[in-house]
């Protein structure tokens, strides 16, 4: 049975490329009116249709950066691909996209990381993750609730056993490592935030209208 796949994208040039090669790759492309397995979105509008309804791959403007990225998926977008993109690592996103809809409840997904605690299985966009015993479980916490932001003094108290506030550089060194292997897998989408004077939360959110703001991927978000 072929995945199907929606094109909701309105540029002619991206339009007409994937109409060609998609279905080569044993994708079948439907209409709106019926229910794809994936939708490959082109602008906000498409997103907003079909969030909840099927998993969504936002191919973003050429212009596009952090924060439109960090907007997408915080306005429910299952992965973000930046234009111009490379053929084959779309067809692996929505590959890898369609593997995370099908995994069982316990899984966790944040952005393009699939974290299953039952086996201890990493993957960034569907390719394995090798991270040591504590990296696995600072990625673990954070990945509970990705974006909410945990202090230090958690993350040293739930990771390391630390029972009352510490100058250590631990936390920090394995923040920089473990951001470092994500980033060779994904250097796309931030992940692993700096919440200045406070700690870290795994996937950035923007705050229109607030004090915070979105830098590039692995810089400090300074809060007042």
């Amino acid at each position: 049975m072929s995945t199907t796949v929606l094109l909701a994208d309105r540029e002619a040039a991206t339009r007409g490329y994937l109409e060609q090669r998609l279905p080569r790759d044993g994708f079948e492309l439907v209409a709106a009116a019926d229910s794809p397995d994936v939708v490959l979105a082109g602008d906000e509008a498409a997103l907003e249709r079909w969030r909840g309804a099927a998993p969504v791959i936002v191919l973003g403007r050429p212009e596009a950066d952090a924060v439109d990225r960090a907007l997408a998926f915080r306005r429910g977008c299952d992965d973000y691909v930046a234009r111009p993109f490379h053929y084959d690592e779309l067809v692996a996103r929505i590959r890898a996209v369609l593997r995370r809809a099908r995994k069982p409840e316990h899984l966790l997904v944040a952005g393009p990381l699939e974290l299953d605690p039952r086996t201890r299985v990493v993957a960034v966009a569907g390719t394995p993750l090798t991270l040591s015993q504590k990296e696995y479980e600072l990625l673990l916490r954070l990945a509970a609730d990705p974006q909410r932001v945990f202090t230090k003094d958690e993350l040293l108290r739930d990771v390391w056993d630390y029972r009352a506030a510490s100058r250590t550089r631990t936390l920090d060194s394995h923040v920089c490592r473990l951001r470092r292997k994500l980033r060779l897998l994904d250097a796309q989408t931030p992940l692993l935030e700096n919440v200045w004077g406070v700690g870290y939360r795994l996937l950035p959110v923007l705050e229109t209208g607030s004090a915070v703001s979105l830098l590039e991927p692995g810089a400090e978000v300074r809060t007042t």
